[in-house]
């Protein structure tokens, strides 16, 4: 029993939600800094106070991951129920973001939107896998690229379209955020709802009986292997590991007198540790619960997904240091200035955001190219060339002196964002077992998250400690980062290339 193949415009509506997705993460990707500058942040405080949207999508995601696996609503089905709420509550954090009068309230919304974004998010990687055979997985990711290039580029693009086609302000007095800001995510808000409830009444989705019949007729690469049984001493002892190493780190962070933000990375890494030992005692009183299958089936993982790993930290470590520094460092290195009450400041972080914007309509354009390359040469080739492309660009950041050649630079990125969305999920989607695709593509998330939280961690140190504070070789080190992801996918296993 197979799956059957969707049209074009099946895979289109599903897909569809994703426009207003990333009206919403770009708003927030390209003007997060922004706001927090505007609000009192200082530049080496920006990578922790971004700390709120990593952490919420790293305990949010696995969680609705594995409740959406298990949800089955008559009307909505599975996925599409956290579609509809997540949207709702996205669309009233976006439309308080901009009128946060504090620094600590913008924070406070950033989690709360970052969160909703989440819920919605994750069941749509999920919904591809649920929904498209292995041969369309790959259509399906790209199509999710293409509306994330989109939303993407009209979302980075509006306080710069505000600003130059319509004479709106783009400056504010000390403390206040400019209304070209402001209207932008009022226009992101109700793009997000209204896209997303394009793809919630439009598409459709398989049954559980169905799927069971899937699960019977199709062997699963994966299936096995996240079945294994787990000890809970294995348990234990990576729990013991984790928790000693956070714990030598916290104390050299101590010791060595070193910059307070280690202490997110190393104390976080101790609090995994613990919960592995917890999850571990709850198996040997028998318990049997949400909080203890995530945390066992986390040494389940498929072998493609751990290989995945690391490629997806280098190439996600690299995307951070742009969205968080990008702001500062070209309005510092290329405009000379760091007063973000100044028209030339203004003009330098509204260029940054038609930037972010080519990015993504840079990726729109090469979205369906993508598979292409990867017919002709491997999806691990492809993605080596994309990435590649990526961090040249980053990487030329600090060569540049004139604003305008950035635009080419973003070329180089665009194509590397394209492949990050797509390629990447279509290997993994492959060696998931269907009734647990929504749970490990909220783990999966982990390979985001965390390269965010030791960003946001070590780039301010870094930054402090080598490079005089400056923000522009926080996007050198991305492109070096983005070029080592490269490289590491040629040791994936991929199922239908390989």
């Amino acid at each position: 029993m197979e799956k059957r193949r969707l049209s074009f415009w099946e895979i289109w509506n599903m897909s569809f939600g994703f426009l207003g997705i990333q009206f919403g993460f770009a708003l927030q990707n390209a003007n997060t800094s922004r706001i927090f500058e505007t609000l009192g942040a200082q530049v080496d405080e920006l990578a922790v106070y971004w700390l709120a949207a990593p952490v919420t999508g790293l305990i949010v995601q696995p969680i609705i991951g594995y409740f959406s696996d298990r949800t089955w609503h008559k009307k909505l089905g599975r996925r599409r129920p956290y579609f509809l709420a997540g949207a709702i509550l996205a669309s009233i954090a976006l439309c308080l973001m901009p009128n946060s009068p504090i620094l600590w309230m913008a924070i406070g919304v950033l989690w709360i939107m970052d969160a909703s974004i989440n819920i919605t998010m994750e069941p749509f990687r999920a919904f591809v896998g649920d929904n498209l055979s292995d041969k369309q997985r790959t259509l399906g990711f790209a199509m999710q690229s293409f509306f994330i290039g989109i939303g993407g580029f009209v979302g980075s693009s509006l306080p710069y379209v505000f600003s130059n086609w319509f004479n709106i302000s783009d400056t504010a007095p000390e403390g206040v955020i400019p209304d070209t800001v402001k209207y932008s995510f009022y226009i992101g808000a109700a793009a997000f709802f209204l896209a997303v409830l394009w793809t919630v009444v439009r598409s459709k989705e398989y049954t559980p009986e169905e799927f069971e019949a899937f699960e019977k007729a199709n062997h699963v690469e994966g299936e096995e292997e996240s079945q294994i049984e787990v000890s809970t001493n294995k348990q234990v002892r990576t729990g013991l590991v984790m928790m000693v190493i956070g714990l030598l780190a916290t104390m050299a962070i101590v010791f060595y007198d070193l910059k307070k933000d280690l202490y997110i990375l190393t104390v976080g890494i101790a609090f995994v540790g613990l919960l592995f030992i917890l999850a571990a005692f709850l198996r040997r009183a028998n318990a049997n619960n949400g909080f203890v299958s995530i945390m066992t089936d986390l040494l389940r993982m498929p072998k493609t997904m751990k290989q995945l790993a690391p490629v997806q930290f280098f190439s996600w470590f690299a995307m951070f240091s742009m969205w968080i520094y990008a702001t500062s460092g070209v309005t510092s290195h290329i405009y000379g200035t760091s007063d973000t009450t100044s028209s030339l400041y203004n003009e330098g972080a509204d260029w940054v955001g038609v930037l972010m914007g080519i990015k993504f309509l840079v990726a729109a354009l090469v979205s369906f190219l993508i598979p292409v390359l990867a017919k002709y040469t491997s999806r691990k080739w492809a993605h080596l060339i994309c990435l590649t492309l990526g961090g040249l660009g980053l990487i030329s950041y600090y060569f540049v002196g004139n604003p305008d050649y950035l635009l080419i630079s973003m070329i180089g990125v665009g194509i590397s964002w394209a492949s990050i969305l797509s390629i990447p999920y279509a290997m993994l989607t492959g060696a998931l077992p269907s009734n647990k695709m929504g749970y490990y593509m909220g783990v999966f998330n982990f390979f985001i998250v965390i390269p965010q939280i030791v960003a946001a961690s070590l780039l301010g140190f870094m930054l402090n400690s080598f490079f005089n504070s400056e923000p522009i070789y926080a996007l050198v080190v991305g492109g070096v980062s983005m070029i080592i992801a490269g490289l590491l996918t040629l040791r994936v296993t991929d199922k239908i290339t390989d």
